[in-house]
């Protein structure tokens, strides 16, 4: 077994156990005990994966990766079983029909406990998971009011200009790889709509270098130990030392003068508490730096994906350049947010790719009261208090009574004549997550790659070149492996001699 496959290996058991190898014994807060049952004849505690059974899952890991492997445990126990290691225990939530309590319960009944504390050192105490469960939720509403419809709405112009002005300066034809480009345009995106014009004008090339330290030094390691000196997080917690400082001083300028921008650094600035005290220079730069994290990171490889997957489907690519000729007719003086709103075949495209290739493939909660799940067999499973929970993306978007031919790419599947998400039910499709914890940059994500792939489709000729990309399971985060050559003509070039 090869060095990425050994990573994929380590990195698949952390995702079944990480979350509570990270509360047993790296932080060794919470002391799991199962609660007495009282014995019914309706439910039952979900069937155990043990150890053994797992190692004997490694092969099917190492060949075919993380889904096929708990693709497999679901096969073979059904869409609710416990993973028992070592005493530690995770239990598995499959399909829509086991999912409702997981998505929408209460923070009192379920809720990310302290598993997203290997955030704090990367945002700030004074934000998110550094601060308690109230202001935690204030704050997220400050996050949904930043970036809710009206307020996108004034975004996609900057979005498009950035684009425009990006792509301006490719040759009329050449050879590129898309998830580099991709990477930086989106941090250029990003600077100008979420940071404003001080950083996106004098300060973007340092704060571009800062960020990816940031990103770099999110690990398994460094999940499980967010604070240990080891030289990733020293290199993580200098950048987000400097970055604090070039964004704190931004803030307090603003701050000073009086002056407003029309971007979404300054609608966390003039934000408030239920009791009416306004965010301080702190919480506007935890706020900020924890916006720029969802909204570059995960954008950045969807439109990877979108582009792979579409370069590699004739059909649906001459479906949406042929979108993008009917939209430009109806749009003369130029593609807006009612434009974009518009591209279905786009929109269903990018979708596809994400149900494919979610951005994270495992969500997971903490029990903090006992609830019960009933299985679309009409089986009834007990989950204790305490217990960690977890609902894998990767298998939840690939049920094939729900999608019909899962492992194929088929964008019509989101289409008004089989609509397969909304027929099969609440949380059929969950690479946004759903109920209390739905993704609140949902929208923004579809806009900004709305608006590059527009801009690609419309004014270039692309063949992809590379080989479609295998996923990188040894990432945190997994990503498209390698590179994405990807061979571009403007149109009405003609081709060199």
């Amino acid at each position: 077994m090869d060095l990425a496959s050994t990573a994929a290996v380590g990195w698949a058991l952390a995702l079944l156990l990480i979350t509570a190898l990270a509360t047993k014994i790296a932080r060794a807060r919470i002391t799991i005990v199962d609660p007495p049952r009282t014995t019914t004849t309706t439910t039952q505690p979900p069937p155990v994966v043990n150890g053994i059974a797992l190692l004997r899952l490694l092969p099917t890991l190492s060949k075919k990766g993380l889904p096929a492997m708990v693709n497999d445990l679901y096969l073979k126990f059904g869409s609710v079983f416990m993973v028992s290691v070592f005493g530690i225990k995770v239990t598995i939530l499959i399909g829509p029909e086991v999912t409702p309590h997981f998505f929408q319960g209460l923070e009192s009944e379920i809720s990310h406990g302290n598993l997203l504390e290997f955030t704090v050192p990367m945002f700030g105490e004074a934000v998110g998971y550094g601060r308690d469960a109230a202001t935690r939720i204030e704050q997220t509403r400050f996050h949904i009011e930043a970036l809710r419809p009206s307020r996108l709405k004034n975004h996609v112009y900057p979005m498009i200009q950035e684009v425009e002005d990006y792509f301006a300066k490719w040759g009329n034809e050449g050879i590129v790889d898309l998830k580099l480009e991709f990477e930086r345009l989106l941090m250029l995106i990003s600077s100008r709509v979420l940071l404003g014009k001080e950083v996106r004008e004098t300060m973007f090339d340092e704060v571009y270098t800062l960020f990816r330290e940031i990103e770099n030094g999110v690990t398994v390691i460094s999940f499980l130990f967010p604070y240990l000196p080891i030289p990733a997080n020293h290199r993580r917690d200098r950048a987000r030392t400097r970055l604090t400082e070039i964004l704190s001083d931004v803030v307090k300028s603003r701050k000073n003068s009086g002056r407003v921008e029309e971007d979404t650094l300054q609608k966390l600035i003039d934000s408030k508490y239920k009791d009416g005290r306004s965010t301080t220079v702190p919480e506007v730069v935890g706020l900020i730096i924890g916006l720029l994290f969802a909204g570059k990171h995960t954008s950045s490889h969807t439109s990877t994906w979108t582009g792979a997957c579409l370069l590699s489907h004739p059909m649906f690519l001459r479906a949406a350049i042929e979108e993008q000729k009917q939209i430009g007719r109806k749009y003369k003086d130029g593609l807006g947010y009612d434009a974009m709103l518009e591209m279905d075949t786009l929109h269903s495209c990018i979708k596809e790719a994400l149900r494919m290739h979610p951005p994270t493939p495992m969500l997971v909660r903490k029990a903090h009261k006992h609830f019960t799940v009933q299985t679309k067999q009409g089986k009834q499973y007990d989950i204790p208090e305490g217990h960690t929970v977890a609902s894998p993306i990767v298998v939840n978007n690939n049920i094939p009574y729900i999608y019909k031919d899962p492992e194929v790419y088929d964008p019509d599947r989101f289409g008004p004549k089989r609509q397969e998400d909304k027929v099969g039910g609440k949380f059929s499709y969950t690479s946004f997550s759903g109920g209390r914890h739905t993704c609140t940059g949902e929208a923004y994500a579809y806009m900004q790659i709305k608006v590059i792939w527009s801009h690609l489709l419309s004014n270039f000729e692309l063949k992809l070149i590379s080989p479609f990309p295998k996923t990188d399971w040894s990432k945190f985060l997994p990503e498209p492996e390698g590179t994405l050559f990807v061979r571009y003509k403007r149109n009405g070039c003609r081709a060199s001699t």
